[in-house]
């Protein structure tokens, strides 16, 4: 029906939404990148970890313990794993990547989520996946850059590896969120990755400087204003128009690490982002029509 579809008005809001999230996200990876300077991957974790569950203390207050209680503990537990593992390999690839290659490696996850899907909830993915993902993986391997030595370069396999556990975790938050709300999937991975990441801290630590500090602060409250600003947009507008827009991610962090850092990304890093963006946002189209 006609009046089912989103207004023009509510698309053009959705969209700069969805824009705003991106860049909100983009800023979140160079504060991470900047603070990595400083600090170990330890701590740059951990303070990630730390800052995300203060910002959830007045929710946590409003529902008290009532709205805490849980009977899928081993589902939080899987969740977070997989999310902390992806935060501890993309962190890494951040301090030692170009920020845009950095974040299209870790917002590869979406050509992972199918075969994860498949193997772990026996969910059959669309026939156009298969071609669909080689595509991404091509785009990948670009990225890789495999040396003439035909050596990868660890930093980006390390990456890659990110996208790769990002999906896992996004595949087990489905589990999760068919009993669980969303608030207390966040708590939960919040409250867990603090008290996981505070363990290595038993050798890792180092006081943080103001400035390191004081970036990882940023870095907390872009990440609360990226996930409005996100689901804002997915209220406004289609989530497959939406998932799309947020790739400019990668367009916003080359542009800042462009500015901060100099960077400038070779024209094989480029053929490659095309490649997964692309591939990228045809299985998130596939999967939402399946």
């Amino acid at each position: 029906m006609a009046d089912a579809q989103p207004l023009p008005e509510n698309m053009r809001q959705g969209a700069l939404f969805a824009v705003g999230a991106a860049a909100c996200f983009a800023g979140v990876g160079a504060c991470i990148k900047a603070a990595s300077a400083t600090l170990p991957n330890e701590m740059v974790v951990f303070l990630r970890n730390a800052v995300a569950l203060l910002a959830l203390l007045p929710w946590i207050l409003r529902v008290r313990l009532r709205g805490l209680a849980t009977q899928h503990l081993a589902g939080h537990l899987y969740r977070t794993g997989f999310g902390l593992a992806a935060m501890y390999c993309f962190f890494y690839a951040l301090n030692h990547l170009q920020l845009a290659e950095a974040v299209l490696l870790n917002y590869s996850a979406p050509l992972f989520i199918p075969l994860i899907a498949w193997l772990w909830l026996r969910e059959v993915p669309p026939l156009i996946i298969a071609p669909v993902t080689l595509l991404g993986f091509a785009g990948i391997v670009l990225i890789l850059n495999p040396g003439a030595e035909g050596l990868l370069r660890w930093p980006a396999l390390v990456g890659a590896v990110s996208g790769v556990l990002a999906a896992a975790a996004m595949v087990s938050i489905r589990r999760v969120a068919r009993t669980e709300t969303t608030p207390r999937i966040v708590f939960y991975f919040s409250l867990l990755s603090t008290l996981f990441s505070s363990i290595p801290l038993l050798w890792g630590w180092q006081t943080p400087l103001p400035f390191a500090l004081g970036v990882m602060l940023i870095a907390g409250v872009l990440a609360l204003l990226g996930q409005l600003c996100l689901t804002r947009a997915y209220s406004l507008a289609p989530a497959a128009r939406v998932g799309a827009i947020t790739y400019i991610s990668v367009v916003f962090a080359a542009l800042v690490g462009w500015l901060v850092w100099n960077e400038t990304p070779t024209m094989m890093a480029v053929g490659g982002a095309v490649l997964v963006i692309t591939a990228c946002i045809l299985a998130s189209w596939q999967l939402r029509r399946g």
